[in-house]
């Protein structure tokens, strides 16, 4: 059994169910009309289980496939993004389950399409780094910079350098900024001293 302690209205029409088990679910006026919840009942694990059931899981898939339709995702960005949206872990499980059966989600092709679209202008150190923060297991981020990874660190180094206007008599101050502009791309140090010291982009 699981006990109902409150149930508040936070908008219009809108409450929060406070369970004793610690959850809190977000309900319609109308979906608590139509279980007939009130603070002090206790639910019954059947109860409990259809209105996990019949309203979050629904909404969760619903809700997952929206987000997704408006731009890819990793596992771990589209569970928080849920969680954020106050959906219980039960229904968030079923939602990542189902578009992950459907590949809606797929970190593998996640990190493909990244690495893809980032190598010109992020170092494979900075990618690496991204991905991984993203959630992505070191498995899909290896796999990815191992199959997509094509461009050659110095030359990237270069064809910003070109990008950036950048020269040899430029002032040390201008040249402090390009520098600490493809650090933060991730790029090495000596990578970046060797390639502005080389004379294809001095004059």
């Amino acid at each position: 059994m699981v006990g109902i302690e409150e149930i508040t209205e936070y908008k219009k029409g809108r409450y929060r169910v406070r369970l004793d088990n610690g959850m809190v679910w977000p309900l319609y006026r109308g979906e608590i009309h139509s279980y007939r919840l009130a603070a002090g009942m206790e639910l019954s694990k059947e109860e409990y289980d259809k209105i996990l059931s019949e309203v979050f899981f629904v909404r969760a898939k619903k809700r997952a496939m929206h987000l997704l339709e408006r731009m890819d995702r990793t596992e771990a960005g589209l569970r928080e993004k849920l969680r954020q949206n106050e959906y219980p872990e039960e229904a968030i499980e079923e939602a990542i389950a189902y578009v992950k059966r459907y590949h809606y989600i797929d970190d593998a092709r996640y990190a493909a399409a990244y690495v893809r679209c980032y190598q010109n202008t992020r170092s494979k150190r900075r990618i690496m780094m991204d991905l991984l923060s993203k959630g992505i297991s070191r498995t899909n981020v290896d796999q990815a910079l191992e199959c997509e990874y094509e461009s050659d660190e110095c030359e990237k180094i270069g064809r910003l350098l070109v990008k950036k206007g950048y020269n040899g008599s430029m002032q040390p101050k201008e040249q402090q900024r390009i520098y600490a502009f493809l650090m933060r791309r991730g790029f090495k140090s000596e990578d970046i001293l060797k390639a502005m010291k080389c004379s294809d982009y001095l004059t």
